[in-house]
């Protein structure tokens, strides 16, 4: 059952970073939360945003711990000021956010990212001792002619968790498989049968240009859950 504070949104006016404000909300936790949270979300030139569905189901996952959840838009995204810096200043907006988050609430921050988002994010929260669990969602390879580093992983310690989906446009198996192979363990990799990059899956038996068949956000949202409960079974049930 999701917490009675949870259905609680609030505008954040102060998050700043090299770049200026940064567009911000915050869904709020349960006082006694063991964490809080932030979701990156995925490349701004391809339309994403901090109310992307799939950035929205993750908040939601850590919502319904009762956990405070910070979503904001990277820098030239939105409202937020600053241009789009290709990942490199985006970074800055991530420790930005998890400066903001510290200041707030003095708790352990977990980390879940959509694509571009999660790149960005796992860059910045790999070996921060402030996150001790991250979530990768939708982890890009090669998108839009732009191809991702994740030598990083090597090393990183926290417990991870990787979602993809089968029929990912920008993730095929296949690469998905060999980045995550770099990661430092403990991982898990989950692959949400038939779901794209964006997990709605089709179906199988139509063209790709037919109506898509249905949201798969909800077995990524229970997979999150599960996670978290086995890796910090302070969380409550």
């Amino acid at each position: 059952m999701p917490h009675a504070h949870s259905a609680l949104l609030r505008t954040v006016d102060d998050l700043r970073s090299s770049a200026g404000r940064l567009e911000a909300l915050l869904n709020l936790g349960s006082p006694n939360a063991p964490f809080s949270a932030l979701v990156c979300h995925p490349h701004p030139l391809g339309g994403g945003t901090l109310h992307n569905k799939v950035v929205y189901h993750a908040m939601k996952a850590f919502q319904s711990f009762g956990l405070p959840v910070l979503r904001f838009n990277f820098r030239g995204t939105g409202l937020s000021e600053g241009g789009h810096d290709f990942g490199r200043g985006e970074q800055d907006d991530v420790h930005a956010a998890l400066d903001w988050l510290d200041r707030e609430f003095h708790r352990p921050i977990l980390f879940a990212g959509f694509s571009f988002g999660s790149w960005v994010g796992l860059q910045v929260c790999c070996g921060n001792p402030r996150v001790p669990g991250l979530v990768a969602l939708g982890l890009p390879v090669h998108a839009e002619g732009r191809d991702y580093d994740f030598s990083f992983l090597r090393d990183c310690p926290q417990p991870k968790l990787f979602i993809s989906g089968t029929r990912d446009q920008y993730g095929p198996v296949a690469q998905v498989k060999a980045a995550v192979a770099l990661a430092r363990d403990p991982k898990e990799l989950i692959f949400i049968p038939g779901a794209d990059h964006f997990f709605i899956a089709q179906d199988e038996t139509s063209h790709a240009s037919s109506p898509r068949a249905g949201s798969k956000l909800d077995e990524v949202k229970k997979a999150i859950r599960s996670w978290a409960l086995r890796c910090f079974p302070v969380l409550p049930q």
